[in-house]
Order: structure tokens, then C-alpha cells, then sequence
């Protein structure tokens, strides 16, 4: 068999060509969106969670398409875009900003919620895009929120999503080849967002919830996605913080990214170089990410 394209690291053969291009034929009238689903079926590219990856086996067949080894049916709609329509979060003004100044001790039983697609989920996103620096941004892939409450008040939000694919410093790491990292990346999860509420001044806070959310993270995201957490990592800007909080909760210091981003059309650095954290969620993580 001879590749005649890599597609998300899946080697498409001239065999597989033939597949697709018999199943477009036995079904002339179908969308493109069917026959990614019939693709889906055929071949059980599945999702941990047993969804279908048919977004993925669409993006394949355009990719082919584009290539010329196959022709698919014409375009009959173009559906809205959902992620292109989605508005910004409502700033939120409605909650008690009374300063909370006193000890870890002091600020009694603190509650932490895990709240995507829940009521709350609305009022976490509000509250970091109102008070971080850096807005909210809506997480990539699989993804979990969580508000942390006390005294009947939420004092800080988390949100968590799918890993960066290529980050030098944690593959090396953990160890992995490219294949290792293509197989397990979905076993890591990245801190896109964690805020302490601003009117909320408690020492040790910060790292205490870091350590609350990491012993929870892997179980929450066994419910929802049917997979482990292995290992977390974040990103800290240098130029506005030490990372402290992350460091007194375990984390380590996995080295510097290049300041290219993930679309860089060049070599060459465009935005402030980060370091990256990182913390193991069980003591055997290299086994599990690379056997």
C-alpha cells in the first residue's frame, strides 16, 4: 500500500482512497456530512467517549478532495457557524464585591463546584470575563469549569481544556515520541484560566484551590469523557507573575515556549515567551503516557 496523504498524524493509502471514493459512489445523493458519518462508521473512528469523529473524517475527505483524489458531492448549505456566532460573556455587576481580607482559616468551608453546562456556567464565564486580563476565551476540545464558593460567595473560577498538541518542553518531559504524544495527548490537560476574584485578599488561597482541583480533575473528567488526567500544565507570562501560587501547590517549572504561538506563519517570535508548569496527577505518569 502507498500513503497518499497524513491527515492528524493518520496515514490515508491508496487502498483507503479506493474505500472512500466506492462509498461515494454507492451513494450518490448523500451530503458530505453522511457520508463523514458512513466513513466514521465504517472505519469505528470513535471519540474515548464512543461519539463518532466525524468532524475529523469530514476534514479528512476536504483534505483529499483538495488534493485530488477524490471528488466529493457539491456544497448544498453552508449551516451558521456556531463557534464564529458565539458572543462575548455578559460582564457581571450583580455579585457582592465586599472585600474578603482574612486568614485560609478564617474564611471557613470552601466549596468547589465543577459547573460546565450547568446554571453556573454562565456566572464563570461572566466573572473572568469582567475581572482576568486576559478575557475570557472560549476552551478548546474536551473542557471542564468550576467555581469555588465561601461564605455563600463564589471567590474564583478554573477553566481546563485540551492540551496544546506541540509544546517542546513538556514532550520532552514526559518523554514522548510523536507518535506517543499523538496517541496520549488527550490523557493531559491545560489550565486555560484560573482566577482568584479580585476583592478576595486570603494567603494560601490560591495554591489550596489548585491542590483541591487537581485531586478532582481526573475523576471529573472520567464522568464526563470517559478518560483519566494524567498530567496538568499551564502557562505563566513572566513579564506579570512568578507563578507563585502554582509553585507552592507542586507544580514544576518544565522550561520556556518559543513565543511563536501554534500559527506562527514563521520562525520567528511574535508574542511573550512563557514558561511552562506542569504537575503530575499519579506517580507512575511516564508509564502511562508512553507504554
Amino acid at each position: 500500500m502507498v500513503e497518499v496523504l497524513r491527515y492528524r498524524g493518520r496515514s490515508v493509502s491508496d487502498s483507503d482512497v479506493q474505500f472512500i471514493r466506492e462509498l461515494i459512489a454507492s451513494t450518490p445523493k448523500t451530503t458530505r456530512r453522511k457520508l463523514s458519518v458512513l466513513l466514521c462508521e465504517a472505519w469505528d473512528m470513535r471519540q474515548p467517549n464512543g461519539a463518532l469523529r466525524d468532524m475529523v473524517c469530514r476534514g479528512l475527505m476536504l483534505a483529499l478532495d483538495r488534493a485530488g483524489h477524490i471528488e466529493l458531492p457539491r456544497i448544498r448549505q453552508r449551516p451558521p457557524n456556531p463557534f464564529l456566532m458565539r458572543g462575548r460573556p455578559d460582564r457581571v455587576t450583580t455579585v457582592d464585591e465586599t472585600p474578603i481580607d482574612c486568614s485560609l482559616r478564617e474564611l471557613g468551608e470552601v466549596t468547589l463546584r465543577e459547573v460546565r453546562r450547568t446554571d453556573e456556567e454562565k456566572l464563570c464565564c461572566g466573572l473572568i470575563e469582567t475581572h482576568h486580563y486576559l478575557k475570557y476565551t472560549q476552551p478548546v476540545g474536551e473542557h471542564l469549569k468550576y467555581l469555588a464558593y465561601a461564605q455563600n460567595r463564589p471567590i474564583a473560577c478554573f477553566t481546563w481544556s485540551s492540551a496544546p498538541r506541540h509544546l517542546g518542553p513538556r514532550d520532552r518531559f514526559i518523554g514522548w515520541s510523536l507518535e506517543m504524544q499523538r496517541q496520549y495527548l488527550r490523557l493531559v490537560a491545560y489550565n486555560s484560566r484560573f482566577l482568584i476574584l479580585p476583592w478576595v485578599k486570603v494567603p494560601h488561597l490560591a495554591s489550596h484551590l489548585l491542590g483541591r482541583v487537581t485531586r478532582t480533575l481526573s475523576s471529573d473528567w472520567q464522568r464526563k469523557y470517559n478518560h483519566p488526567i494524567y498530567f496538568v500544565e499551564t502557562f505563566v507570562d513572566p513579564e506579570r507573575n512568578r507563578g507563585t501560587c502554582y509553585r507552592a501547590a507542586n507544580w514544576a517549572e518544565l522550561g520556556m515556549t518559543t513565543g511563536r504561538g501554534k500559527d506562527a506563519p514563521t520562525r520567528q517570535q511574535n508574542r511573550t515567551k512563557k514558561q511552562v508548569l506542569g504537575l503530575p496527577l499519579v506517580r507512575d505518569f511516564r508509564e502511562r503516557l508512553t507504554r
